[in-house]
């Protein structure tokens, strides 16, 4: 009769809320340095958008590769926690709790270290491991928020309940608050689930009389119209359990009251039906038992409740005295059962044949894993009914989500295998290109004529040097400068031969102060054109220096090249080895987990079955009682013997 932990709500923040929580929200360290929730290493940043786009698996295999090469050390502790948060979705409970102690190790702040224990203890309690569980809650301290801290009150009294310590569980449970106010709106909250396990917790302690009256509260509550369906339902279930426990008591006027108030179509309608009808049973007002049990004897026979009632009815018809209407029933009901026996048989045939988990799968499509991924449409089967009972089974959702996470990583790996096959060829073509382009990048190297510029280099470098010693500036006179230096040289030369006439003279001043201006003029402009010569120079050696840097680049790339070649192709060998070794293992797990989903189904309506064969072999006892009451009652009475002696024949 217990309760999942929480709503809905609450259990789609575990797992992947469960990291956003503390990743993106508040991974601090020890001094408590907030983070300003900006995405500094780009390759965190894509992490988060594969995150967000609900592709997990990319997520975490991306993450994990990142921080193999040291490309999220701005994110460590964020990453890190991610990490953990999405193996824990997966339910890798234990590696998610090493990575969450190396943290808390490390001095993580106290409500990352208190959020990081809290989720690692919720998957814990979903796996069924409630002693690990037990200890990861007792781990926690006091820096949980609000919400957090009432889900942790509610999830130990869970795993007290799980492991029978129900005093534990009452203790527990009564220092949440008060849950008036969402039994008055019609809402639902941690507290008020906590109300109805506390009542359950109460009555198998010990204290019926107070499980009861907490159950009775929730069970009476007044539903307004803006009520949800989790809340009538909540409700309907704390009469049933109310119900039932006074029939397990001996106490059926009062479990009639209870079930009254569940309602006539919900999930809990039948169970209730059955119960009301076995109140007035037990009170011997079988009369009145026909009212509900003729009811649930029209629904559904996939129900439980439903094959029980279809036999009880004809046992109140019997207690009435109405042998003829309870042959009549319990004849039906034995139809309705052959019926049903050979249904099942069908499902079950169908289930074995694969026929429910392909269905499954192939309507409820997921592009990668997901520990929350859901089934939402159901595959044609012979008898859709009896899904219910085996889709119902948190053994076969578990085992479901681990049978679509094994087929998930079957394609990954063929994904892998052909991709494999293609970086072959990559790699082939670039064998074959480099092969081709090798002598042409050679021929170029060997036209460049480094060696020629660089003996010009240095040639430049030494009348440089020298024009700065002798300070010249005619060395930096650009071509029109040096024609007309050569000009005046050759003026100067032709006024030599004139001799000394007054015009020869002035010709020869003319020349001089030319030539005065021009030296002049290539002394002022001398430093900027040394500076600019120098820079020239230093450009060409920088340029020379790359330039023999790229040689002997090329020359090392015709030793490594090959080898890089080799490498990567052995690296898909043993990368296609390995693929190759993992794709049977994966299908061979496959299988085994396919069987044991089918097992299961098979299982539960295998048991289907035996309370057919049980309600069958009531049944038939039954119609054999009747038919030898009506037998006897056929017979003739015996009449008494005539007396041998007449005279002692009465008078």
């Amino acid at each position: 009769m217990r309760l999942r932990i929480s709503p809905k709500s609450v259990l789609r923040r575990l797992g992947f809320a469960a990291a956003l929580a503390f990743a993106i929200g508040g991974v601090a360290s020890a001094a408590d340095k907030k983070p300003d929730g900006l995405v500094k290493d780009p390759h965190y940043g894509d992490t988060l958008f594969h995150f967000y786009q609900d592709h997990y698996f990319t997520s975490v295999t991306g993450l994990m590769v990142s921080q193999h090469f040291n490309r999220v050390s701005k994110h460590a502790d964020e990453a890190e926690v991610l990490r953990g948060g999405l193996l824990l979705s997966y339910g890798m409970h234990k590696e998610a709790g090493e990575i969450f102690a190396l943290l808390i190790e490390k001095g993580a702040a106290p409500p990352v270290r208190d959020r990081a224990w809290f989720f690692l203890a919720k998957i814990r309690y979903q796996r069924g491991f409630y002693v690990e569980a037990d200890d990861a809650l007792g781990r926690i301290e006091k820096n949980l928020p609000p919400d957090l801290e009432e889900e942790r009150v509610l999830l130990k009294a869970n795993v007290a309940m799980a492991r029978g310590d129900y005093a534990t569980a009452v203790t527990v449970l009564n220092s949440m608050a008060d849950p008036a106010k969402e039994i008055s709106t019609g809402t639902t909250s941690a507290s008020l689930y906590a109300r109805y396990n506390l009542g359950v917790a109460l009555v198998r302690s010990g204290n019926p009389s107070g499980g009861s009256a907490l159950l009775d509260q929730l069970g009476k509550a007044p539903t307004p119209p803006q009520a949800t369906e989790e809340f009538r339902s909540l409700r309907d279930k704390a009469n049933v359990a109310l119900g039932f426990t006074a029939l397990q008591d001996n106490k059926p006027e009062a479990a009639g009251p209870y079930l009254e108030r569940v309602r006539l179509n919900g999930s809990q309608s039948n169970k209730a039906l059955l119960g009301f009808g076995w109140a007035h049973a037990s009170l011997k007002d079988h009369k009145q038992a026909l009212v509900p049990w003729t009811e649930l004897s029209q629904r559904d026979t996939s129900d439980s409740a439903v094959l029980e009632a279809s036999i009880a009815l004809p046992y109140a018809f019997g207690q009435l005295g109405a042998y003829g209407q309870a042959l009549e029933r319990y004849t039906a009901a034995l139809t309705v059962y052959e019926r049903e026996n050979t249904g099942l048989d069908e499902s079950i045939a169908a289930i074995r044949g694969g026929k429910l988990v392909e269905g499954l799968l192939e309507r409820n499509p997921g592009e990668e894993m997901g520990w929350f991924w859901s089934i939402r449409e159901l595959p044609q089967m012979p008898h859709g009914g009896h899904l219910t009972q085996v889709l119902s089974q948190h053994e076969f959702q578990e085992a479901f989500k681990n049978y679509r996470d094994l087929q998930f990583l079957t394609r990954n790996l063929q994904q892998w295998k052909d991709s494999l096959a293609v970086f072959g060829d990559v790699l082939d073509n670039r064998r074959k290109a480099y092969a081709e382009r090798l002598p042409q990048f050679l021929a170029k190297a060997r036209d460049t004529g480094l060696n020629e510029l660089s003996l010009r280099g240095a040639t430049l470098a030494t009348e440089l040097q020298v024009a700065e010693v002798q300070a010249d500036g005619s060395v930096f006179a650009d071509a029109r400068e040096r024609e007309l230096l050569d000009r005046l040289d050759g003026v100067q030369a032709n006024l030599k031969a004139l001799g000394d006439s007054p015009e020869a003279t002035a010709a020869r001043e003319r020349q001089r102060l030319v030539a005065g201006a021009l030296t002049w003029q290539l002394t002022q402009s001398y430093p900027a054109r040394l500076y600019e010569a120098k820079r020239a120079l230093q450009t060409l050696d920088a340029g020379i220096s790359e330039a023999k840097q790229r040689e002997a680049g090329l020359a090392q790339a015709q030793r490594d090249e090959p080898a890089r070649f080799d490498q990567f192709a052995l690296r898909i060998v043993e990368l296609d080895k390995r693929i190759q070794a993992l794709i049977p293992q994966v299908a061979a797990l496959s299988k085994e987990q396919q069987q044991e989903l089918q097992e299961l189904a098979v299982a539960e309506l295998m048991r289907q079955k035996d309370r057919l064969a049980a309600y069958s072999t009531q049944a038939r006892f039954a119609v054999a009682q009747l038919y030898d009451r009506a037998n006897k009652a056929k017979e003739p009475e015996p009449q008494p013997a005539a007396p041998k002696d007449a005279d002692n024949a009465p008078k």
